[in-house]
């Protein structure tokens, strides 16, 4: 199934150690054709971007970069395979690798949120915790 990540909202749900992305990092995702776009901020994030493809089996491949709360600027790539909840969520599966900022590579998972929106911004979200 192709899934179109257009307009989806995700929230990091695991990560590995050495990374940023926690559980008050919102995602907004732009998809057009195959290629996506996003934003991101939260937790210990001030603002980041996404840029990169939508591949044919719907995995995601991209860069990204972002400004922390130390004013640090970090930047790397991240491979993310998706997997369809019950509920009929997103839930993505990253394997990423810093290549400015940060040391080392890791694991995370963020899954899609639904929420009020308010602008651009996440206002209230429902996240239905999964097992892993």
């Amino acid at each position: 199934m192709k899934i179109n990540y257009h307009n989806r909202q995700f929230v990091g749900v695991l990560n590995s150690p050495n990374g940023q992305v926690s559980g008050d990092t919102f995602f907004h995702y732009e998809q057009h054709e195959a290629i996506l776009t996003g934003t991101y901020h939260g937790g210990s994030i001030l603002k980041g971007h996404i840029l990169g493809r939508v591949n044919d089996d719907s995995s995601l491949y991209f860069t990204y970069h972002h400004l922390d709360t130390h004013h640090q600027l970090k930047s790397g790539s991240c491979y993310s395979r998706p997997k369809m909840l019950p509920d009929g969520r997103i839930q993505l599966h990253e394997s990423w690798e810093w290549t400015h900022g940060g040391a080392g590579e890791g694991e995370s998972v963020v899954e899609e949120v639904q929420c009020q929106r308010t602008q651009d911004y996440c206002t209230e979200y429902r996240l239905l915790i999964t097992d892993y």
